[in-house]
């Protein structure tokens, strides 16, 4: 792999925020010098017993024809192997998976604690396309993750009930190529889509020096793909995590809408102390939102880490949390 950009790591991310009625950019330093190798994963420090394997079995089956709004998803990011690409990646250093279950499912029983009525499902999501600096032979700012390595976390997920997204980053592939991608996996059940506006580029554009964003109407058309494929293979709907931090990273908005077998999350992403997430999650989420709701959360860079009480007592309460 060509100089990966790591991800939340690596280079300068910037988040929203609310000021008034005007909306500002934030610098925020995201970087590889961060000590991420000792991930927080108790919260607030406070050791509470792991839910149990089962649990998250008829958490999986309780959606019925989709998993939100009746579950909450929980779910680790990162690109196995790569330590400075999120948690996942840390564990994955070492092949851990059953240590990285673990230490999620701790963090699961956090939310379980905080909101006893929501049953946590959790999961994992794989960096399944990882942006460049560089551009490569074929001149796009991307490289594929390994199918083998991708059908490891399948296998692994299918095995211990639990769910799996795979996140694109496009470089200037566009949408149809990472919906393309993904189609081999769209026979698993338990396999969702994740899409990275920021690392979507235009032509003369590089990730990692520019904010990238993808058009609601690409959106759309994912979500209307997504919908004709589980239909027309007898799945249940796939869940759909578009991520942002910033408001220009989906461009026309408010053009998005619900699409019927399809179930469409918005990620405030971006790291940061919990008044600037609330903030953020206010411009991201509560002034537009469109379907399910959700929110990342960065180990070693948000000081303090937001607790579960903190993060389900967002309004409105997230259905997917995802940790890195």
């Amino acid at each position: 792999m060509n100089n990966p950009i790591a991800t939340r790591g690596g280079m300068s991310r910037r988040r929203i925020v609310q000021a008034g009625a005007a909306v500002a950019a934030v610098p925020l330093l995201g970087g590889a010098s961060a000590n991420a190798s000792e991930p927080a994963i108790f919260g607030d420090g406070t050791a509470i017993e792991p839910v149990d394997g089962p649990k998250q079995q008829a958490a999986a089956q309780a959606g019925g024809e989709g998993l939100l709004p009746l579950n909450r998803i929980l779910t680790y990011y990162g690109f196995p192997t790569n330590p400075y690409m999120g948690i996942l990646g840390e564990y994955g250093v070492n092949d851990d998976l059953d240590g990285l279950r673990d230490a999620l499912l701790v963090q699961a029983a956090e939310y379980d604690a905080a909101d006893p009525e929501t049953p946590v499902l959790i999961g994992f999501e794989v960096i399944a396309s990882v942006a460049q600096e560089d551009k490569g032979s074929d001149g796009m700012f991307l490289v594929y993750t390994d199918p083998e390595l991708i059908q490891q976390y399948v296998d692994y997920t299918a095995a211990n009930g639990m769910v799996l997204f795979l996140d694109y980053q496009f470089g200037l592939h566009p949408v149809e190529d990472e919906l393309d991608a993904f189609a081999p996996w769209l026979e698993y059940e338990h396999v969702h889509l994740a899409l990275d506006p920021e690392f979507k580029m235009l032509p003369g554009e590089q990730p990692g020096v520019d904010l990238g964003s993808i058009d609601a109407s690409d959106v759309a058309f994912a979500q209307r793909t997504l919908a004709a494929a589980c239909a027309e293979r007898g799945l249940p709907p796939k869940v759909l995590v578009v991520h942002q931090f910033y408001f220009t990273m989906i461009q026309n908005k408010e053009q998005l809408a619900p699409v019927p077998g399809v179930q469409l999350v918005i990620d405030m992403d971006g790291h940061g102390d919990p008044d600037l997430k609330r903030e953020s999650y206010a411009v991201v989420i509560a002034q537009e939102p469109i379907e399910f709701h959700g929110v990342k959360l960065f180990y070693p860079l948000d000081e303090p880490l937001m607790t579960a009480q903190e993060v389900v007592s967002l309004d409105p309460s997230p259905h997917w949390v995802c940790y890195q």
